[in-house]
């Protein structure tokens, strides 16, 4: 066809399974396995009582969850930006800090969003190899050390979930700070999807560094995945450049019930300690579980482990959990291949995983 080479084509972000089956063990995609907060489900109730209000396009600048994530965080609304999920805000940040030349840095084993996200806008990118551990080495990120990713380049920018999916393993804060120190000319994201299940948080350094952005979500922590919230905090500057790009793709992206529920979510810091409090104290019970078993894991900072069988391939293990009616993710890609991503259930359902796990290694 005539049109064809004038098409953009990428490869797309493979999400994890949805399955039909409500009876499965679902752990491939790191959900909350609690319900939200109990103000959200007022706030829908709300909406059911007095559906007209949705007869009006919503506040385009969100400002009832603004203020409740400002309240949260003690940050200024003025630096936080909200979006529909994370991803939402990844792209848009993407599109607005990482395209405007130079080389984009992120590691090789990480959120496989990242490369679609640079085939798309067309941005260079070098994946930097993570440690034989499994951990960011500092040093390939910043420009005086031997060990820099990028010599003698241009570099558009710098982005890394910490706690790393699907490693789960973090950075400590003070290693993040010398590759923000080091980097002043371009922007550096640090996406902590995770980070409120034990790791430590650089929201800290973004007043003392305007290039940085710290990127969150509630789909993990406030078990909120079905509604799609989003929102980065960071130097005022870096917030307005990032609405301009988002007012100019499309002024109304959060709807009117995801601003509504999410503000409830936010107001209850209470429930949101207490579920995620249960899920660290899940984990760390499932971590000694595997240890015990043989399994080789690095230590997780997240709601997942990412284990590997003593004996077994990760797709043998796949397999023989799916056919037990539990769903995890497996990857078949180099140096990752053997591993397994186990999202943190329920006490109950990580117990079924465990006499699951221990039946198959069993059996050899």
């Amino acid at each position: 066809m005539s049109y064809e080479n004038k098409v953009r084509k990428v490869v797309p972000y493979t999400a994890g399974e949805q399955p039909k089956d409500r009876t499965v063990i679902k752990l491939n995609t790191n959900e909350c396995p609690y319900p939200p907060a109990p103000g959200v489900i007022s706030a829908l109730n709300a909406i059911a009582a007095d559906p007209s209000v949705l007869r009006l396009y919503p506040d385009m600048d969100a400002t009832p969850l603004v203020q409740a994530l400002s309240s949260c965080y003690h940050v200024d609304p003025e630096q936080i930006f909200v979006g529909v999920g994370s991803d939402d805000v990844l792209s848009m940040s993407f599109l607005t800090f990482f395209t405007g030349g130079g080389r984009l840095l992120f590691p090789d084993i990480t959120y496989s969003f990242y490369d679609v996200w640079a085939d798309l806008y067309r941005i260079p990118y070098t994946a930097v190899p993570l440690r034989e551990d499994f951990t960011i080495n500092p040093d390939n990120y910043i420009p005086s050390s031997p060990a820099f990713a990028a010599k003698g380049e241009d570099i558009a920018g710098i982005i890394f979930p910490n706690p790393n999916a699907p490693t789960g393993a973090e950075l400590d804060l003070s290693a993040i700070e010398s590759i923000v120190a080091a980097n002043p000319d371009c922007v550096v994201i640090v996406d902590e999807a995770y980070i409120d299940f034990g790791g430590q948080s650089a929201l800290s350094l973004i007043d003392r560094y305007d290039n940085l952005l710290i990127v969150q979500t509630f789909s993990k922590s406030r078990a909120m995945a079905g509604m799609r919230i989003g929102f980065a905090m960071g130097n005022r500057r870096l917030i307005r450049y990032l609405k301009d790009v988002k007012f100019s793709f499309n002024s109304y992206t959060m709807n009117l019930p995801s601003i509504l529920v999410g503000t409830a979510a936010a107001e209850d810091v209470a429930y949101w300690k207490d579920i995620t409090s249960r899920i660290v104290k899940t984990r760390e019970w499932f971590e000694k579980e595997l240890r015990d078993l043989g399994y080789q894991f690095p230590a997780s900072k997240t709601n997942f482990v990412f284990a590997k069988s003593p004996h077994l391939s990760g797709d043998e293990l796949f397999k023989k959990l799916r056919e037990r009616k539990i769903i995890v993710r497996h990857w078949d890609k180099p140096r990752i291949a053997d591993y397994l991503r186990i999202t943190i259930g329920t006490d109950g359902q990580m117990k079924a995983v465990v006499d699951a796990l221990r039946e198959i290694e069993a059996e050899g």
